[in-house]
């Protein structure tokens, strides 16, 4: 029947879950009208009492005076209990809605009131627009955590919220909607359109019933005085082009303002903001009294009673006012400025239609046309949606003869812009604050958007094609996993799984058998750049568990169902990790240079007082050796939502530890360069001070373990052993050290696996045994019970090698030892002879590999309480 679609589209919409969200939606429209409207009142209300102020006494006391203080009280309110308010707010909300983790709740909303309300009341030329939108989304936020949901329909919600706040300030339902759904979202789907329409409209609906007239606009002012000609086309065209160009210029003019007050002022930001509140206070007490305030002005300008000379004024003093205010960080918005400035633009361009046209009698339309024309497509220059452009001054208006004007003005205005400056000035903000909106394509969901790159492990245990058929069981009994990957050579040559091992049962192999006998000599591998489905549909079709990824034949990890599994869960509880939050570079805040007359440089960084000695003079040993100049770095960290180049720090008790490394460079004649770093991650830090002091080697203490899941050593010197191209000297300091070293030095044991790490620990001995005071050292290697003893030359060679160095020869050995493994057999030397040193040469993939057997540098040094260092050789580059 015909009327069947409309019950089965109501009985969708009575469903629970619809109910739920029609519900949430009207609460959401509710509380934002509200919170706009509180928010409108506020500001009303200060700003009243300090232009009736101003007229009593003063203004150029009054207005300076009046912005130093609320501003003052605003940037400390904002800094204390909320910096993600600061600024307009909508970066945040779009940042947010791309899962990236920035603060929106109750909190955020209460500073974002008060602190609007402080700072926007105290004269600052800045709109109420943007915090309504970031007050309401964050309204919307704590909703969603009171009345649980998922997290997709959560960013909706939000994205809801938003909208409605932006329908709220300017009582523009439909253009808060179009907002949602150009800027924010970008999202058409049916229930995000459906939420974000249904809370724009109770917000709008609310906002006009309790007296929140958007601007204040008299409407029957304008109404009846705008027109449309045909002979204003080229005009319009042309108010379009400036338009275009001047937002251009304004955005960029914003990100200036931004980087000279966190470059020039570098004091907190209550200071910024009374800062910019005195400034705005002087110019606007040089000005008519009409700039005092803002909605009057844009009513003058929109009603036709400013001159020209007052357009000209306003448009160039609200544009360096609003640069002012902005870059302060004070919280505020662009879309007021941003209307303001075009009707100034507009009116200007009216104006000189008229003067042009008016000698040839040719009719013209009136500044007041070209005025709301030029709000549209000023406004669209800057945030660039010009949909929402259009609607948002159509709807404040309810004027037809304005849609043509609106649309030539708003879509010439948007083409320039995009041309001279590409992309929102929202993304340009948070580029600014290191923050990177990832554009990806919404169709497909993970499995497509992925690839096997984003999800691998890339810590994979492997098997030798040598290891005999009993280890290989050994192996598979120690750990969880049901396969392994078989390598000759870093390379990828099979798979050996349990399912193989239960097909040889008739077989009766001997245990000595080789795996390169039994495994899957051509197993099913993918390359990184295979997305998720691919990588899906091949563990179907071949019905396994797990697949290598490999580049060439070189094996780089390894992915499993249960890795896609995981993907899926983190991107359904709205944790993709596309978009990330990028660290600000580190900053200097105290440094010392002495003369640059080393061959090399050594860097120590320094955290422990404790162990920081000991550190030194390892450091002083190697440098004096290698005549190095030695390089001496502490990092502070900071939180991540304060700048590294702004923060003010303490730097007392850093630079004491400093002075350590200076008096021991003074006394061994070295040259010593020191510096404090600012920063938000410490690897970071450490990396940029090796690549811009072109350092040649890193000393650097371990506490010996870790509990971060998945590092060997932890964030920090995993990283650090990963990326840096220089050399690596890792030193986990033994439990009975003390401060001073020489005395416990004096035992060394050096394993020689015999590859190309063994040298590194050698060519370190020279100089590192200087610290003991009868230096006796071992050279080992280990072998198994099952096999003869090992060739002795590379430590017949060390050994003639340190001779010829230290001149030690009495006491220099090199003797095996027998042991199921490295490790077990390293340890237990230290424990029976009594080391006190053991000196490790390694790889980085050596460093950083999780074998079977566990990582073996990694065992060594948490398995004795000796002194254990670690050598890396540089990378090259």
């Amino acid at each position: 029947m015909w009327y069947a679609p409309i019950f089965q589209r109501l009985r969708q919409l009575l469903q629970p879950r619809r109910r739920l969200a029609i519900f949430e939606a009207c609460l959401i429209g509710l509380v934002s009208a509200l919170g706009a409207v509180l928010l409108k009142s506020g500001v009303g209300l200060l700003g009243a009492w300090r232009v009736q102020t101003s007229l009593l006494l003063p203004a150029w006391l009054v207005l300076p005076g009046i912005g130093l203080a609320f501003g003052f009280l605003a940037g400390w309110l904002v800094e204390r209990v909320a910096p993600e308010t600061s600024g307009s707010g909508i970066p945040q909300v779009k940042a947010v809605l791309a899962r990236i983790p920035i603060a929106l709740d109750l909190r955020v909303a209460v500073v974002k009131l008060v602190g609007g309300i402080l700072a926007l009341g105290s004269g600052l030329a800045l709109g109420r627009e943007g915090p309504t939108v970031q007050l309401s989304a964050a309204l919307a936020a704590q909703l969603s955590r009171w009345f649980p949901t998922s997290p997709d329909h959560r960013r909706q919600l939000i994205a809801a919220g938003a909208g409605a706040g932006l329908a709220a300030a300017f009582n523009t339902p439909i253009a808060g909607v179009l907002f949602v759904v150009e800027e924010l979202l970008q999202d058409f789907s049916e229930f995000t359109l459906g939420t974000a329409i249904l809370a724009s409209f109770i917000g709008a609906v609310v906002s006009r019933v309790l007296g929140g007239r958007s601007l204040d606009l008299n409407l029957a002012l304008t109404a009846s005085k705008t027109d449309f000609f045909v002979q204003d086309i080229p005009f319009y065209l042309v108010l379009g082009v400036v338009a275009g160009l001047m937002g251009a210029l304004f955005n960029r003019g914003i990100i200036a303002s931004l980087t000279v007050y966190r470059r020039s002022f570098r004091f907190g930001l209550p200071a910024r903001v009374a800062l910019a509140g005195v400034v705005s206070g002087m110019i606007v007490a040089l000005l008519p009294l009409a700039f005092r305030d803002n909605t009057g002005l844009r009513e003058i300008l929109i009603t036709g009673e400013a001159s020209w000379s007052m357009a000209a004024i306003a448009f160039v003093s609200q544009f360096i006012l609003t640069l002012v205010a902005y870059g302060s960080g004070v919280p505020g918005g662009l879309f007021a400025p941003a209307l303001t400035l075009g009707a100034a633009l507009g009116y200007l361009v009216g104006m000189g239609e008229h003067s042009l046209l008016l000698p040839f009698g040719i009719t013209s339309g009136l500044p007041i046309t070209f005025a709301l024309a030029g709000m549209g497509a000023f406004f669209t220059a800057v945030a660039r949606v010009p949909m929402t452009g259009i609607v948002i001054v159509f709807e404040m208006t309810t004027d037809f003869n304005l849609v043509l004007p609106l649309m030539i003005g708003s879509v010439t205005s948007y083409l320039v812009a995009e041309k001279l400056a590409p992309g929102s000035l929202y993304d340009k903000l948070l580029a600014w604050n290191g923050i990177t909106i990832e554009k990806t394509a919404p169709a497909g969901g993970i499995m497509t958007n992925l690839t096997a790159k984003d999800v691998m492990q890339q810590q994979v245990e492997t098997l030798d094609t040598e290891m005999p058929l009993d280890e290989v069981i050994q192996a598979f009994a120690r750990s969880h996993h049901r396969g392994f990957p078989v390598v000759e050579k870093s390379k990828l040559v099979g798979i050996v799984t349990q399912s193989d091992l239960l097909n040889l049962r008739d077989r009766n192999l001997a245990n000595d058998t080789p795996l390169g006998e039994i495994m899957t000599t051509t197993p099913v591998t993918v390359t990184p750049i295979h997305t998720l489905s691919n990588v899906l549909y091949l563990l179907d079709r071949y019905q396994i568990s797990r697949l290598p990824v490999v580049d060439g034949r070189k094996l780089i990890g390894i992915i499993t169902r249960g890795d896609i599994i995981r993907a899926e869960a983190d991107h359904l509880n709205g944790e993709n990790s596309t978009p990330r939050m990028r660290p600000d570079p580190s900053y200097i805040v105290y440094q010392t240079r002495s003369p640059s007359t080393g061959r090399g440089r050594l860097l120590v960084p320094v955290a422990n007082p404790e162990t920081a000695g000991i550190l030194l003079q390892m450091a002083a040993a190697i440098a004096r050796d290698r005549h190095y100049e030695i390089d001496c770095v502490q990092v502070m960290l900071i939180p991540r939502h304060n700048s590294p180049s702004e923060t003010q720090v303490r730097t007392a008790k850093s630079r004491r530890l400093l002075r350590q490394a200076e008096v021991l460079a003074k006394k061994w004649k070295l040259p010593l360069h020191t510096q404090i770093r600012v920063t938000h991650d410490v690897a970071q830090a450490i990396l940029e001070t090796i690549n811009e002091q072109h350092i040649d080697l890193i000393l650097m203490g371990w506490k010996g373990n870790t509990s971060t899941p998945g590092r060997i050593f932890g964030n920090v010197v995993d990283t650090i052993i990963r990326q840096a191209t220089c050399e690596v000297v890792l030193v986990k300091l033994g439990e009975t050290q003390s401060p001073i070293p020489s005395p416990q030095f004096n035992r060394w044991l050096v394993p020689m696996a015999g590859g190309p790490n063994s040298p590194l620990a050698i060519k370190l001995l020279p100089a590192l045994i200087t610290l003991g005071n009868d230096p006796k050292i071992r050279l080992t290697q280990v072998f198994k019970p099952s096999e003869l003893k090992p060739d002795m030359s590379v430590s017949e060679q060390a050994i003639r090698y340190l001779m010829r160095r230290c001149k030690l020869s009495s006491t220099i050995i090199a003797l095996p030892v027998q042991a199921n493994s490295v490790a077990e057999g390293v340890i237990n030397l230290v424990k029976t002879e009594g080391y006190d040193v053991v000196v490790l040469g390694a790889s980085r993939e050596g460093l950083l590999q999780q074998a079977i057997q566990g990582n073996i540098p990694e065992a060594i040094a948490s398995g004795v309480e000796s002194t254990v260092i670690l050598v890396r050789g540089a990378i090259q580059k």
